[in-house]
């Protein structure tokens, strides 16, 4: 066969980069194409603010007044769960091996929370092995080009000490085993790799496949390793464990812990909490039983960035030009190879398949009885279409603050340009506050959800399926929206929920990680 010649090689890098360079050219140079997209808006419409799409409801929800009923009814924390939040693994744990059988690495990809569940699984395969844990290598994100390691994370001397009668783990690879790194097994098959762990493989499998290897070489290599740890027909310590790891084990560095505590402290005491009349909302409701909301404040994870945009394959109201630019980064990220393309928008909501946009859920939040005194934190890291995207919700919401606003730029020099940090400050902002709320479900929402039940706080769930079917109808007027959504949500504000089989015990901790109350 015979290869590409040089120039045809080039000729294909350089159309790639060339196709690359124009989808970054808008965010590169937003100076030259804001004006532009003006003076041509059928060319460049995709970085125009699409119009509201629900403007008769908008403009309602604009209008929208809370009773005091209804907000304290929103801001009471839950009661108390049949099920509270333990950890048993103390007690039923089998003691460490006097031996080692080994050194077990794995490389991890994905974000923030998806590399969190993988430590987990991680530490859950080294006991199953009797083996010793090396602290997992974080992979460099492909698309935030993040190179932060564990260590700039997560506190290890915590995380070593609170499973140090679990699993034995080490900091770095022993000098024998210098030559066992990411670099050694990209060049060539390494019989010390394991790379066929299938999907949530049984814990048989880990004994079978990967103990001969640890025996013959003594370290074992695990990768790719996301996912790779059934959540079903474990044993109990098993799943114990892995509910220490999440919850006690795995706590952030003292300066993301540092910034998180200042960003809550400006949100509940910030004095621009107050209303228009100068009083503040929460105030009025104190004659509920002695309830009183005064500082609270509700997290929205808005995942809307182009990657969740294009891959939904959805229609956002930004003309053809967004439609096509959406289709063309598709091409470019997924060879076009996206299941949702085959549907249509209408089929695609009516599913709950597509992302709320910064104007749903605003809306959503407006008929659950949030008025437009709510303290609102907005976790996230790029929103598709920026500021201009943002503004029908920010009109809701006035009060709506992110990193950015509460914190200087000297508090944020640490965790500037890596978003596995920034997201970790999200993460403790969104586990410390009243409420959390995700627009779309995904690792961050799912490792929220899961943490906070297992805390017992208030987490509404949007039912997507419903709101899409709300959105599609145009004639529904604002009392009838209101009334769907608040009869659509009466069960999904945090209320316990026992996994499934299949089901993450990472989004669902019950009753795994929980005893009875």
């Amino acid at each position: 066969m015979r290869l590409p010649s040089l120039s045809q090689s080039d000729s294909h890098r350089g159309g790639a980069m060339a196709a690359a360079l124009v989808l970054l050219l808008p965010l590169l140079l937003p100076s030259i194409f804001t004006p532009l997209s003006h003076a041509f808006p059928s060319l460049l419409s995709e970085w125009n603010a699409p119009k509201p799409r629900h403007s008769r409801l908008l403009k309602s929800a604009l209008q929208r007044q809370s009773s005091d009923r209804q907000l304290a009814d929103l801001w009471m924390p839950l009661p108390q769960q049949p099920l509270k939040r333990c950890a048993r693994s103390d007690s039923t744990s089998t003691a460490l091996p006097e031996k080692s059988q080994g050194y077990i690495q794995v490389f991890l990809d994905g974000g923030l929370n998806q590399q969190r569940m993988g430590i987990c699984d991680a530490v859950a395969v080294a006991k199953i092995l009797n083996a010793t844990l090396i602290i997992p290598y974080l992979e460099v994100n492909p698309v935030w080009k993040d190179s932060s390691t564990f260590t700039d994370i997560y506190d290890v001397d915590h995380f070593i000490n609170v499973l140090k009668d679990d699993v034995s783990i080490v900091r770095e690879l022993l000098d024998e085993y210098f030559w066992s790194t990411r670099e050694y097994y990209a060049t060539a098959i390494r019989a010390t790799r394991i790379k066929t762990a299938p999907v949530h493989a049984s814990a048989n499998w880990y004994l079978e496949n990967v103990s001969p290897v640890l025996e013959s070489y003594g370290i074992a290599a695990i990768a790719p390793f996301s996912h790779r740890l059934a959540f079903d027909n474990m044993p109990e310590e098993i799943q114990r464990l892995r509910c220490k790891v999440n919850f006690q084990a795995l706590v952030f560095v003292p300066h993301i812990r540092s910034l998180g505590d200042a960003l809550v402290s400006h949100l509940r005491n910030s004095p621009s909490s107050s209303g228009a009349d100068g009083t503040n909302y929460q105030q009025k409701v104190t004659d509920a039983k002695g309830w009183q909301g005064t500082g609270k404040f509700v997290v929205l994870h808005l995942r809307f960035d182009k990657d969740m945009a294009a891959h939904s394959a959805c229609d956002f109201g930004g003309g053809k030009a967004e439609k096509l630019a959406l289709a063309k980064y598709r091409q470019v990220i997924w060879q076009g190879r996206v299941l949702n393309s085959q549907f249509t928008d209408e089929e695609l909501r009516s599913r709950g398949r597509c992302p709320l946009t910064p104007e749903e859920i605003g809306l959503l939040l407006a008929a659950l009885g949030f008025d437009n005194s709510t303290r609102l934190y907005l976790a996230s890291h790029k929103v598709y279409g920026g500021e201009a995207r943002i503004s029908t919700l920010r009109s809701l919401f006035p009060l709506m603050e992110d990193k950015k606003s509460l914190a200087s730029s000297e508090e944020r020099a640490q965790i500037k340009g890596k978003a596995s940090l920034l997201a970790a400050v999200d993460y403790y902002v969104s586990m410390h506050s009243d409420i959390f709320i995700s627009a779309s479900p995904g690792n961050m929402h799912n490792a929220i959800v899961g943490h906070r039940t297992y805390e017992n706080k208030k987490t509404i769930r949007p039912n997507m399926a419903l709101l899409g079917q709300l959105f599609l109808n145009k004639s529904l007027s604002w009392p009838e929206f209101e009334e769907a959504v608040v009869l659509g949500h009466n069960n999904r504000q945090g209320q316990l929920r026992l996994r499934k089989p299949t089901q993450s015990i990472y989004t669902y901790p019950a009753p795994d990680c929980m005893c009875n109350a």
